[in-house]
């Protein structure tokens, strides 16, 4: 333990020691200045935008909202609204500021160059020291806006029901998998990189789909349960009427389930999980202490309307699609000098371009985030034109408007800002499309 801290420590002090700063009008560089500010400068702007159109709102209920949600509870959820905006702005700054730390100021080289001091440079054990002293220094700089964002936010607003214990059993329990799953992944993937040969990045994605596909197997069984306690639903009458539901939409799975998550927060959702043969559905106790059971049945209808349009098929697709373009973008950089020395890096290997990869990559992905949450969208729409055509649209129009109450979500945002952002149509279109869908004496 002694020599392998002396070790750490002349590695650090090798580390004081480091060349200068990349020259910004490196090519390179300059674009990933320039992509950041852009993108940096955008972020913010539609946040405030977000802001100042939520908090312009407060104090209006929407019309065709008006006789179901009251001033105080949409006044409560534009105040929700702003207050996660606003941490979020927060984070958005830190997270810019340590990504330049860790590249152009050099600290992903100040940290390779520490674990030399310990393990050979550009070894497996060298690159898994670097990979998960990074995420370490990442987690404990957000470790107190997740604080914040728990213990303040959701507080304040009435919705965390989570002890600080919990919280930090949560976060052991969070790591001690990250590492079982995350080491031998890590290491298996710098093993590829290094013996695959000049196509190895196509193994590493054939490796990355078999492990994402593992952990939709196993997560059902294996892992949410650590977190969380999943009972079978007890209401015969609603187990029947959604087993009639599953029939009527041809749809199989391995259970019915409730989930405890009343102990953490008043949140109240459903949804699907796993696949094939280990589907499952999960209801969280929380909505079935609000919603009716025809409520149930149409929330329901629109989560089998998603896997009736193989949504979760075609996200995997994209994603696997997408990923492969990016390894072989990587497979491309890895050994280019000029990628690692315009990033701040003079201690190229494996590991640091798998890290400066996924560092700097969002900077220049960032403006395909609108075409993936119109995509997302779309799916909704779909999913609710399917639960219209086996539940009563109405039953989820007033899901939906209890859910929105209950999650304080905004009826009011930003036009510009939801369009760029979420997955999920704003309340008012999204309603006023299902109401069509319905019988006209819905809209009352």
């Amino acid at each position: 333990m002694q020599k392998a801290a002396c070790r750490i420590l002349i590695g650090l002090e090798l580390s004081h020691n480091l060349p200068q700063p990349p020259d910004p009008m490196h090519p390179f560089t300059a674009a990933f200045l320039a992509a950041l500010i852009v993108t940096t400068a955008l972020r913010l702007w539609l946040a405030m935008r977000h802001v100042r159109h939520v908090r312009a709102n407060r104090n209006r209920v929407p019309g065709e909202f008006a006789d179901r949600i009251t001033p105080e509870a949409h006044a409560k959820a534009a105040d929700y609204t702003v207050a996660k905006t606003r941490i979020g702005i927060v984070d958005t700054l830190i997270g810019v500021m340590l990504l330049l730390a860790f590249t152009l100021l050099g600290g992903l080289d100040a940290l390779a160059r520490a674990w030399g001091g310990v393990f050979e440079a550009g070894g497996y054990a060298h690159g898994i020291a670097l990979i998960l002293s990074v995420m370490a220094i990442s987690s404990l700089i957000d470790l107190p806006f997740g604080l914040y964002r728990t213990f303040v936010i959701e507080a304040r607003f009435g919705f965390n029901r989570m002890t600080l214990a919990l919280y930090f059993i949560d976060m052991a329990k969070q790591m001690l998998i990250g590492l079982a799953i995350g080491v031998p992944l890590i290491a298996g993937v710098l093993w590829l990189m290094a013996r695959m040969g000049e196509y190895w990045w196509l193994w590493v994605w054939a490796g990355w789909m078999a492990f994402n596909l593992l952990v939709l197997l196993i997560y059902p069984t294996l892992i949410a349960p650590l977190f969380n306690k999943f009972s079978p639903l007890e209401n015969e009458s609603l187990r029947q009427r959604i087993q009639a539901l599953l029939t009527k939409c041809g749809f199989r799975s391995r259970g019915l389930f409730v989930m405890d998550s009343s102990k953490r927060s008043s949140h109240g959702n459903a949804y699907f999980t796993g696949f094939g043969a280990a589907k499952r559905i999960v209801l969280f106790d929380t909505l079935l202490t609000r919603l009716t059971p025809a409520e149930i049945e149409a929330v329901l209808a629109h989560e089998l309307g998603h896997f009736s349009h193989r949504h979760v098929l075609k996200r995997m697709l994209l994603l696997f699609a997408a990923s492969l373009l990016f390894f072989a973008l990587l497979g491309h950089l890895i050994d280019a000098p000029w990628f690692y020395a315009a990033l701040g890096v003079q201690t190229p290997s494996t590991a640091m371009a798998l890290l400066l990869f996924v560092m700097v990559m969002p900077a220049f992905t960032c403006l395909l985030q609108p075409l993936a949450s119109l995509y997302s969208r779309s799916h909704e729409y779909e999913a609710d034109a399917y639960a219209a055509q086996h539940a009563d649209p109405r039953d989820l129009v007033h899901a939906l408007v209890k859910l929105y109450q209950d999650n304080a979500a905004t009826l009011t945002p930003d036009p510009l800002h939801s369009a760029f952002y979420d997955s999920h149509p704003p309340a008012a279109l999204r309603i006023g499309r299902l109401l069509a869908l319905g019988s006209p004496a819905v809209a009352r």
